[in-house]
């Protein structure tokens, strides 16, 4: 077989090649050999039918099987002969027999080369904090806040309180989808409803009713709404104060701690601050240094490999719309919404794949040890999931694909000029002060 390679654009190959068509027929010619061995056909016995009459049942199949099997093969070989690496999958398209001969061309797209460019003029940031006293008590207070109890008084609302109101809203003395609720609950001042709502109710007391106007923002989510005056009737019909629990002995109990000791909840507390601080850090140093790559490193993508993340990216969009109880097949999808994240992940897939392979950064195995002995710790019996991890392969790659990003992550950071950034505490876990 003789395979003619032609170069159609930066990526973008064509292979011609040839399958002689006695080679055609003697794969068919085995394949129907093998189905006659089992073959039902009415009026035979399993296996006992003349060649003749199981080719007439399942000869196209066969041809057909066959000649994608030959297809494949010639390929397959004329890609090795050629030493290509080809991206994605390649579209077959066949001729008439021609003489003692089938033609085929394989139309497809081959990996770029990846030239990681000079890091050493590049400005990386390293995200630094370090947990002290402070962090800790703040994720105390907020420990304490999750289990806050609301009691009853009779007092007018101040913020912070919880009220339960019944609220009726128009706009030109017609009710509007959403406007209106009974024994509805808010936190008042909290940012959970619109600002002069938590104004109007300020201040009132259990029994007191209301009437105000309101004036929806233009860009309110309600676009039926929006940027309109509606008038508002409210009646309050319960007022809350917030009741912290004390950082004592039966708060400690509650969080886990048996001796109830307040210190030993203070290390727990500090330990898990450290390891959930220290996990963020490295998420924010890893977008750092990836972007770094990207910029760095220019690329022709395979439209191919686009396609098929864009793909990923959708079918994982889909199955996230499902699990919060939406119907996937009434949301629109469009692939130019995903095309900039499918294409950063297949830079990144490549750009990786070529540091890694250059610099010799595969994960070692203690590497890999320590971050799943971390993944243990938060559990009641980390043995048990360290045992789990190590009962099969597939379960080690997420591992060792975090090990693999800590390795290029320390190499990006030994070339580039690296400069330390001092990261706020509630910037860094996305809390309000």
């Amino acid at each position: 077989m003789q395979a003619q390679l032609e170069t159609l654009g930066q990526l973008e190959r064509r292979l011609d090649f040839s399958i002689p068509s006695a080679d055609i027929e003697l794969a068919v010619d085995a394949r129907l050999k093998r189905v006659a061995r089992t073959a039902r056909i009415q009026g035979f016995r399993p296996g006992k039918a003349p060649m003749k009459i199981v080719a007439a049942n399942y000869g196209m199949q066969a041809r057909e099987e066959a000649l994608n099997e030959q297809v494949q093969t010639a390929f397959s070989r004329a890609v090795e002969d050629n030493k290509l690496r080809v991206a994605g999958y390649p579209r077959f398209e066949g001729k008439p027999a021609q003489g003692d001969a089938f033609e085929f061309s394989a139309t497809f797209e081959v990996y770029p080369e990846v030239v990681v460019g000079d890091l050493s003029g590049v400005e990386v940031e390293r995200p630094v904090l370090t947990v002290t006293d402070a962090e800790v008590d703040k994720t105390l207070e907020i420990l304490r806040k999750q289990r806050t109890r609301f009691d009853r008084v009779e007092r007018a609302a101040e913020k912070g309180d919880r009220v339960i109101v019944d609220f009726k809203g128009t706009i030109d003395g017609v009710a509007f989808a959403g406007g209106s609720a009974d024994n509805y609950a808010f936190l008042v001042g909290e940012g959970q409803m619109l600002p002069e709502f938590d104004n109007a109710v300020l201040g009132m007391k259990e029994g007191e009713s209301k009437t105000f106007d309101l004036a929806f923002p233009a860009d309110y989510q309600g676009a039926d709404v929006a940027g309109k005056t509606a008038q508002f009737e409210v009646s309050v019909k319960n007022v809350a104060g917030a009741q912290l629990p004390a950082l004592d002995a039966e708060f400690a109990k509650l969080l886990g701690v048996e001796s109830g000791d307040v210190d030993a909840l203070r290390a727990e507390v500090r330990k898990n601050v450290e390891r959930e601080v220290k996990r963020r850090l490295a998420a924010r140093a890893k977008e750092s240094v990836m972007q770094a790559l990207i910029a760095a490193t220019p690329l022709e993508l395979p439209k191919s490999l686009v396609g098929q993340e864009i793909g990923r990216l959708i079918e994982n969009a889909r199955q996230e719309m499902q699990q919060r109880g939406f119907d996937p097949k009434e949301m629109p999808f469009p692939a130019e919404l995903f095309e900039a994240q499918a294409k950063q992940r297949v830079a990144l897939g490549l750009i990786l794949a070529e540091v890694v392979r250059a610099n010799n950064l595969q994960a070692k195995p203690e590497q890999i040890k320590t971050i799943v002995d971390e993944f243990a710790e938060s559990y009641e019996h980390p043995e048990e999931v360290v045992k789990w991890y190590y009962s099969s392969p597939d379960r080690l790659e997420g591992p060792e694909s975090l090990a693999l990003e800590d390795n290029v992550v320390e190499f990006v950071y030994a070339k580039a000029k690296t400069v330390d950034k001092e990261l706020n505490f509630d910037e860094l876990m996305g809390q309000r002060a």
